[in-house]
């Protein structure tokens, strides 16, 4: 008998994609994990009814969240990443040789657990990498009580439901702020504008009470179904989403030159450049 698991994010839409075969269909500690092979996207993990990740795309989200605030910046050497248990930001932010440390804060050790199994390459190594601290602890906790500061702060989470919900708060960005070295960036996942614009909007207005710049930037994951994927974008340096391409160019050859298969330095200054209906809300 033929399976379909159905993603439940969106109350007017609703995708479902075959299960060829389920390896893991439970409840973890905090929330209903599935993984399953599928013809077309590969082997797929879904949490709480949502498409968390598939090994076919899941090089666009990784890489974009990633290389986009690290070739920025040009110089961070701590990076802090609040979610992103499977490990591909991890995977992605270790390719840069200048980075010293990559701490990943997870909620969930199950997930991390689970994605070592069944997503071996997807981090294809990064939690074993000296320079990875793995804390498992509640995102918002952890940045309210860290002592230290980090040159980039990535939230990689899931939707504002479930665990995920309060790291999309005015509170959990301002704690972010605070842990935030001079001249550092915020980097977080904001859904797809086009079905979630609330969401956007709300994130880039608290930016926008918080640091001097505040935008969004743009990634098409074909499983994220419906549209391009935000990435909402907080600094206090303006001049850092405007760069000259010879100087990500410059960047990407002294980091090694290492291949990617998304972005890249014409990627880099292109995902800043949103359609109108996009903007509209990152400006309002």
């Amino acid at each position: 008998m033929e399976r379909w698991v159905e993603e439940t994010l969106h109350d007017g839409f609703r995708v479902r994609l075959k299960a060829d075969r389920v390896l893991f269909d439970s409840e973890t500690e905090r929330q209903h994990l599935v993984i399953f092979e599928n013809g077309d996207f590969g082997r797929v993990m879904m949490l709480d009814g949502v498409v968390q990740l598939s090994t076919r795309d899941e090089f666009v989200y990784h890489e974009m969240m990633s290389h986009v605030p690290l070739f920025a910046h040009g110089e961070a050497k701590k990076v802090l990443i609040i979610g992103g248990g499977d490990g591909g930001v991890l995977r992605e932010v270790l390719r840069h040789p200048d980075v010293t440390s990559a701490t990943l804060c997870e909620i969930d050790q199950s997930v991390i657990d689970l994605c070592r199994e069944h997503f071996p390459d997807v981090s294809v190594g990064a939690f074993d990498d000296e320079r990875a601290r793995v804390v498992i602890a509640d995102g918002t906790k952890f940045v309210r009580e860290i002592d230290e500061c980090f040159d980039l702060i990535m939230v990689d989470s899931t939707d504002p439901i479930g665990p995920g919900a309060v790291l999309f708060t005015k509170e959990f960005y301002t704690d972010c702020r605070s842990a935030l070295a001079p001249g550092g960036i915020l980097v977080t996942q904001n859904g797809l504008p086009f079905l979630q614009a609330s969401e956007l909007k709300e994130s880039v207005g608290y930016f926008r009470d918080l640091f001097d710049d505040a935008f969004a930037y743009l990634a098409t994951t074909p499983s994220y179904f419906g549209g391009p994927m935000s990435f909402g974008w907080a600094t206090d340096n303006k001049k850092l989403r405007q760069h000259d391409l010879e100087i990500i160019k410059k960047r990407h050859e002294t980091a090694g030159g290492f291949p990617t298969r998304y972005w890249c330095p014409d990627m880099q200054l292109a995902a800043f450049a949103l359609p109108t209906y996009i903007r509209e809300l990152v400006e309002a």
